[in-house]
């Protein structure tokens, strides 16, 4: 498959010019600054790069990696609450669900947040075990497992901000709201929350510290400023609610899409809610803590797209192997549904190269290789998707100009090879004739960005 959307290709595109400029410490794409996440996926994108080459295959298998890795966290963490069925379960119901199968192989950062989340949960959960579970702890001294789950739980939180920056605290968070239902718990004194927080920030800050200073403070400003409180106070990329009204009415939206996202196991959402409702245990409530924090959190951001949510997935998997474990007929319906969900999953990657071929960044460009070469540059009118430069750059090595209508034909005229990507009616009005020795290409689809369909023609002119 095609790169979907805008993300993927954005991640893709500014880890191969990490490569290319060897910096690896301010990530640029189409030769100007990305200050939308840190630099975490990038990094990974440059191994398997290196490893496997610059193709849709490399850039995914660091979100298939993590994604797996945090089925096996899940199936660890569930034996050690309970028994090997709850840990199988978990990572059943996390892995074959529809959020996860559209993330667990998307070249974006998503996954390797949820990871550290996860990992930082589990932590978490280590560190007030004796509080939220009497199963009796292992051999292993409590001073030594203590320090050992101390260690994992800053070094989770450090990784998941270096992800997708601030959102990768909030299992800290859900660790504050455990003081409200285990009094007692001496919660600093479990955690040294002042020492945690300084190994934490200092971890980040052999990133951070010369990433502000090479971009002036910039990385912050934008970063944090524009890319996080921003997405919270306003709607942005039109995502969102943009009047008080559709605000208020769009509250409810992660509570709705969860049904169709954490299919086929959201059927049993509301028998899980009705259970835990008449009662749940103290590790019941630590679950239920993470889950709420984000699902609240991101309902009162601005900003919303379904899987904003994603980092509740392996809390609410573990809620619902639990509780399944404790039911009479739990076991038929894990392997019901899990069959049903694989089986779903199995039909799309069948249909995988029907709907491949109306993807028209990558038509354009492989239609039109055998006449571009690597001195080319290149623009673009209307159509300016990430997916383009991508594409694009893997032939040249000329970055995309944005330009208007009436900026194509001064383009065109510069010396040296180029091409411009524009709608193809435009191109029928401003080059009826081609000059002799120009070619054009041409593509239809669908553009996955806004679900609209387009028609595009690429205008060639050749080295002289």
């Amino acid at each position: 498959m095609p790169f979907i959307d805008r993300d993927e290709p954005r991640f893709a595109e500014a880890s191969r010019e990490m490569i290319q400029r060897g910096d690896y410490v301010v990530p640029y794409l189409n030769n100007r600054y990305r200050f939308d996440k840190p630099p975490l996926t990038y990094w990974a994108h440059t191994v398997t790069y290196r490893l496997f080459g610059e193709n849709e295959f490399a850039a995914r298998l660091p979100s298939v990696i993590t994604a797996a890795v945090t089925a096996l966290l899940l199936f660890a963490w569930g034996r050690r609450i309970a028994n090997e069925r709850v840990g199988w379960w978990a990572a059943i119901i996390f892995t074959i669900c529809v959020q996860m199968f559209i993330h667990a192989k998307a070249a974006v950062a998503d996954m390797w947040l949820v990871m550290f989340m996860t990992a930082a949960f589990w932590a978490g959960y280590e560190l007030l075990r004796d509080r939220l579970s009497t199963t009796a702890t292992p051999e292993t001294p409590q001073q030594t497992i203590q320090r050992r789950w101390w260690w994992i739980f800053y070094l989770s939180l450090a990784l998941a901000f270096l992800a997708k920056g601030p959102l990768g605290w909030l299992p800290l968070l859900t660790v504050a709201m455990t003081g409200f239902f285990l009094p007692g718990a001496q919660l600093n004194r479990r955690f040294l929350f002042f020492t945690g927080a300084l190994v934490t920030l200092s971890i980040v800050a052999v990133w951070g510290i010369p990433a502000l200073v090479r971009t002036n403070g910039e990385f912050m400003r934008i970063g944090i400023g524009r890319h996080v409180v921003a997405r919270s106070l306003v709607a942005m990329e039109g995502h969102g609610a943009r009047s008080m009204w559709t605000y208020l009415g769009t509250l409810p939206f992660y509570f709705v899409t969860i049904f169709i996202t954490f299919l086929p196991w959201s059927v049993k959402l509301p028998w899980l809610a009705k259970k835990l409702w008449r009662n749940r245990d103290p590790l019941d409530r630590y679950l239920i803590a993470g889950i709420a924090i984000v699902f609240v959190i991101f309902t009162f951001v601005k900003t919303k797209l379904p899987h904003y949510t994603l980092p509740a997935y392996p809390l609410l998997a573990l809620l619902l192997a639990k509780a399944l474990a404790q039911a009479e007929n739990g076991g038929r319906f894990v392997r019901r549904a899990a069959i049903t969900g694989a089986a779903a999953a199995l039909i799309f990657v069948c249909a995988t190269p029907i709907m491949a071929q109306y993807f028209p960044s990558k038509q354009l460009v492989a239609s039109a290789r055998p006449d571009l070469t690597r001195e080319m540059e290149f623009g673009a009118v209307d159509y300016k998707e990430p997916s383009l430069v991508w594409y694009a750059r893997k032939h040249v090595d000329g970055y995309m100009s944005d330009l208007d209508d009436d900026e194509v034909q001064p383009f065109m005229e510069k010396p040296g090879a180029r091409f411009v990507v524009l709608p193809t009616r435009l191109a029928a009005q401003l080059y009826p004739a081609l000059p002799a020795g120009w070619k054009t290409h041409r593509a239809e689809g669908i553009n996955t960005a806004n679900f609209k369909r387009v028609d595009i023609t690429m205008v060639i002119k050749p080295a002289s």
